[in-house]
């Protein structure tokens, strides 16, 4: 988000859920509050807009309306490129989520689904981010990415906006054994680094299915950093 904001972009930053459940000392109710003020505290660090569709933690599921809600706000942030978990992600919300976006980014152009944004010209381009742990749900490792990206130059940034997740922190000390759960994903991105040469790496996946569009627009926009197999540096020693 970052590398593409410093190329003009407007960033737009949604969830499904304000993670409600992902506390070990708030009520929910709380949590929700907290939660929302601390992503709208990250997204300021790119000036981005942040929006919640306010669907319950840990139950979100794929219907009708939240369909149609996803498409209207796609309709009226009209991007041209979306990023969303993938559908064999390890996180049953994430998997609704993924399913969800994909069906509403395709619907977003359709006339003849009503809502009060007008139809957008052109389907958007879709890609997935990985799960934190480079695992679908049964433990197994994800399909080779279509590209890693070089986030060396942004790693400081990517960190301050999970800096503003505070209350995360002691749900995954309790939940996972993680004593800082920040630096773990950055030592995942360390990781994702050494395999492509570089320092920090992140993952991505095209959706290159039918009615998608297929041109390798964030490649291009992004080329300087892109790492392809054809690209790939020697491992770091």
């Amino acid at each position: 988000m970052k590398l593409l904001k410093d190329r003009g972009y407007k960033i737009f930053i949604a969830t499904m859920t304000a993670g409600g459940l992902g506390s070990i000392d708030l009520s929910q109710c709380k949590a929700i509050i907290t939660r929302k003020k601390e992503a709208l505290r990250a997204a300021s660090v790119l000036d981005a807009e942040y929006y919640c569709f306010d669907q319950e933690d840990g139950f979100v599921f794929d219907n009708e309306k939240i369909r149609i809600d996803v498409a209207e706000f796609i309709r009226a942030v009209n991007p041209g490129i979306i990023f969303t978990h993938l559908p064999i992600d390890c996180h049953s919300d994430r998997r609704a989520t993924s399913n969800i976006v994909e069906v509403a980014a395709m619907m977003a152009t359709l006339p003849n689904l009503h809502t009060k944004e007008p139809p957008m010209e052109i389907t958007p381009l879709l890609s997935h981010t990985s799960p934190i742990q480079m695992t679908d749900t049964l433990g197994n490792p994800m399909p080779a990415p279509h590209f890693h990206l070089d986030i060396t130059g942004a790693i400081n940034k990517k960190m301050e906006m999970l800096s503003h997740h505070e209350s995360q922190i002691e749900m995954m000390k309790k939940m996972h054994r993680m004593d800082n759960y920040f630096e773990k994903m950055k030592e995942i991105n360390r990781e994702l680094g050494a395999t492509c040469g570089v320092e920090y790496a992140e993952a991505y996946w095209q959706h290159l299915g039918g009615g998608f569009k297929t041109d390798p627009l964030v490649q291009e926009e992004l080329n300087e950093w892109i790492i392809t197999p054809a690209k790939k540096k020697p491992a770091a020693k």
